[in-house]
């Protein structure tokens, strides 16, 4: 059995940006932490043929780990990989994922995820709980970025042109 979720959200950034929020590892302790001190880790070889991981858990737990590898990097209007998660009891599946970044108007993107191949209805109905709180995330680095650029800042928090602490 093949279980399939789709998930949308329009987010008020231009594709660009919702892209590079999507991919940057800085920005994934926004989108990956439950709390605060949650541990996360991640690395990304933005490339065909390239590895993204994150690793993401309570800390003193046993974190899940994610290793994606990209088949279609097309800045900034898709990404396809295969996902390969496994979870903290060590239990692994595999998903292949499709995300698309649609522009719509008034300089906003509507960003559509499709993850495909749950070994079961229950597991993606899991995984499907969590995708909110990570997107709530992304909106809330992308709005950060976004307003940096109607600022007149650079896009990336800490870069060059951008106010420190």
């Amino acid at each position: 059995m093949s279980e399939e979720l789709r998930v949308e959200r329009v987010l008020d950034a231009d594709p660009e940006t919702v892209f590079d929020a999507f991919t940057d590892p800085d920005a994934q302790k926004e989108l990956y932490a439950d709390a605060p001190d949650w541990v996360v880790r991640s690395a990304c070889d933005l490339r065909a043929g390239g590895r993204w991981t994150i690793e993401f858990g309570p800390p003193g737990g046993d974190a899940a780990l994610e290793t994606c590898v990209f088949e279609v990097v097309d800045r900034p209007r898709q990404l396809v990989y295969t996902s390969t998660m496994r979870m903290p009891d060590g239990t692994t599946f595999d998903t292949a994922m499709e995300v698309r970044f649609e522009e719509e108007q008034g300089g906003r993107t509507r960003l559509i995820i499709l993850q495909r191949g749950f070994p079961t209805r229950e597991l993606r109905d899991q995984l499907a709980g969590g995708w909110p709180s990570i997107l709530d995330g992304l909106g809330r680095v992308v709005a950060a970025r976004a307003g940096g650029l109607r600022g007149g800042r650079a896009a990336r928090p800490g870069g060059p042109g951008t106010a420190g602490p």
